[in-house]
C-alpha cells in the first residue's frame, strides 16, 4: 500500500540521482510524466511537433538544471506541468508576435489555451472515481442514472461524484491554482 509520503520520497530521490549525473533517473522521470507533459504542451501549442520539441526541452532542462525543482515547494508533477505551460505559454507569446499577431490576440490565445491546459491537468490529476464519473457525462455524453449502473454504484454517489468533478474543473476557469499550471505574466 503506498502512503501519502511515498510520491515525495520518489521525488527526492529523483532529485537526487539526476543532481549526481544518473541518466536511468531521467530515463524513470521520462517514462513516469512524458505523457503529460506532452499532452500539456500539446493543448497550449495545438501542434504535435511543436509539443514533441518542448517535451525534449522540457526533460533536457530538467536534465541540465535538477536543482531547479525544490521538493519542499511541492510534487515533482505539479513542478514538471509549471515548467511545462511556462515554457509552451512563451513559445506561444514568440511565434504570435512572429505572425504578425496584435498583443491581445496573442493574450486571448494565451488564456484560452492556459484554461484548457489546466482543464486537462485538473482532470488527470483527479481520484479515479471522480475522473470516470466526467468521462462518462461528458464524452459518452450518459446521465448520472446510467452513469450509476455503468461505475456499480447508487444513483446518490453518481451525482456526488459527478459535482465534486465538475467543481474541480470549473477551476480551471477561475484562474491559477496551486495543483495546476498558472498562467505566466508578461515574456520574459
Amino acid at each position: 500500500m503506498t502512503t501519502d509520503t511515498a510520491p515525495a520520497r520518489w521525488d527526492r530521490r529523483i532529485r537526487q540521482r539526476l543532481a549526481h549525473g544518473e541518466a536511468a533517473a531521467l530515463g524513470e522521470l521520462y517514462d513516469r510524466f512524458a505523457s503529460l507533459v506532452h499532452a500539456l504542451a500539446l493543448r497550449v501549442l495545438g501542434d504535435e511537433s511543436d509539443a514533441d520539441r518542448l517535451t525534449c526541452e522540457v526533460f533536457a532542462h530538467v536534465w541540465e538544471n535538477p536543482g531547479a525543482y525544490d521538493p519542499k515547494e511541492g510534487p515533482l508533477r505539479s513542478w514538471l506541468a509549471d515548467l511545462t505551460h511556462r515554457q509552451a505559454v512563451e513559445r506561444l507569446r514568440r511565434t504570435g508576435a512572429a505572425d504578425g499577431s496584435s498583443p491581445q490576440e496573442i493574450e486571448e490565445k494565451v488564456r484560452a489555451a492556459s484554461a484548457a491546459a489546466r482543464a486537462d491537468y485538473i482532470v488527470s490529476s483527479m481520484p479515479a472515481p471522480l475522473r470516470a464519473a466526467v468521462d462518462l457525462a461528458y464524452l459518452r455524453r450518459l446521465d448520472y442514472r446510467a452513469s450509476a449502473a455503468v461505475l456499480g454504484v447508487t444513483e446518490d454517489e453518481a451525482r456526488r461524484r459527478l459535482r465534486l468533478g465538475l467543481q474541480l474543473l470549473a477551476t480551471a476557469h477561475q484562474g491559477p491554482r496551486a495543483a495546476s499550471p498558472p498562467v505566466t505574466g508578461g515574456a520574459r
